[in-house]
C-alpha cells in the first residue's frame, strides 16, 4: 500500500491555499491518517476543507517538539476531531524560550493545553510503536544542549533555565516500501543525526528519505553545506524540506544535494 504525504502547513502558500510560519502534515499510512504537528493557528483546519480532507478522519496526532508554530493549531484539532489523541515525547511542558537581548521569549506549545486536555494527550518513551510499521524515535546523540545554548533556545526547569536538549523533540518514521521515511519537523537536533539515530534502531532496514525543516534559516553557507555534505554522507535517497529551512538555504541544499531534494509548500504531495 503506499504511503502518501500531503503539506497542510508550510511557509510556502500554492495555488489559493495559505501559508505560515508552521508545519503540519498529513500521513496516509496503511489505512490509517496521522497528523504530525498542526501549525501555529487554525489555519490548517482552513488548508485540509480547501485540500479536500477532512479533520474528523485523523486517526493519530504527532508532536513532534514543543514549540508554538507546531502546537498552536492543537486545541482546534481537539474541537474539531473526537477520536485522535496527539502522542507527544515524555516530559513535554509549556517551558520553552527564545533568549533575547534583554529577556526570554516564549515560544512553547499553548500554556493549558496539557491541563486541559489530558484524555487526547499521551505521552511516550522509548522508541514507541505508533501502530504496525509507524514508530516515534527520540534523540539518542549526546551533547544537544550545545545546540540548544548556539541557538540561544532554553526550557525552564525547578527556576532555574538550561540550554534545551531537544529531549522533547520526536521523529515519525513509516516503514515504506522505498523503506524507511523519516518525519521530523524541525531536525533541531541535527538533520545527519536523526538519520543516524533511526539507523541505530532500525540497524536492518535502509533509510530513504528524511521529510523536515532543518532550521537553516540562521545558517552561514559554509553551515548549509557542512549539513548537506553530511545527509549525503548517510546515504539516504530523498530530502523534502520547509518551514525553517527558508529559501537561502534550500537554494544551496539544491546545489549541494541535486535531484536528492524538493522544496516544501502547502498543498504538496509525496507517495513513497
Amino acid at each position: 500500500m503506499k504511503t502518501k504525504l500531503t503539506v497542510i502547513v508550510d511557509n510556502i502558500s500554492n495555488e489559493g491555499v495559505t501559508g505560515e510560519w508552521g508545519l503540519c502534515l498529513l500521513v496516509e499510512f496503511n489505512g490509517k491518517k496521522i497528523l504530525v504537528d498542526a501549525g501555529a493557528s487554525k489555519l490548517f483546519l482552513t488548508n485540509m476543507e480547501k485540500l479536500g480532507l477532512d479533520v474528523a478522519d485523523v486517526d493519530y496526532g504527532v508532536l513532534s517538539h514543543a514549540h508554538y508554530d507546531h502546537a498552536n493549531g492543537i486545541p482546534a484539532f481537539f474541537e474539531h476531531n473526537s477520536k485522535a489523541k496527539f502522542y507527544l515525547r515524555d516530559g513535554t511542558a509549556a517551558n520553552c524560550y527564545h533568549k533575547m537581548k534583554i529577556f526570554k521569549k516564549y515560544i512553547g506549545i499553548p500554556r493549558s493545553m496539557l491541563r486541559k486536555y489530558p484524555d487526547r494527550i499521551e505521552m511516550v518513551s522509548g522508541d514507541y510503536e505508533l501502530m504496525e510499521g509507524a514508530y516515534l524515535i527520540p534523540h539518542k546523540t549526546a551533547g544537544l544542549s550545545e545546540i540548544g545554548k548556539r541557538e540561544l533556545m532554553y526550557r525552564k526547569e525547578n527556576h532555574r533555565w538550561i540550554p534545551d536538549d531537544f529531549s522533547h523533540e520526536q521523529s515519525l518514521v513509516l516503514d515504506t516500501d522505498k523503506g524507511l521515511v523519516i518525519i521530523n519537523s524541525c531536525s533541531h537536533g541535527g538533520a545527519a543525526n536523526i538519520i543516524n539515530e533511526v539507523k541505530e534502531s532500525f540497524p536492518d532496514k535502509h533509510v530513504y528519505g528524511l521529510i523536515g525543516g532543518f532550521h537553516l534559516f540562521n545558517k552561514s553557507g559554509e553551515e548549509i553545506k557542512d549539513v548537506a555534505g553530511k545527509i549525503k554522507d548517510t546515504g539516504i535517497d530523498y530530502v523534502c524540506t520547509g518551514h525553517c529551512t527558508k529559501g537561502r538555504a534550500y537554494g544551496i541544499l539544491k546545489e549541494e544535494l541535486g535531484d536528492k531534494i524538493e522544496q516544501m509548500k502547502v498543498g504538496y504531495q509525496m507517495e513513497f
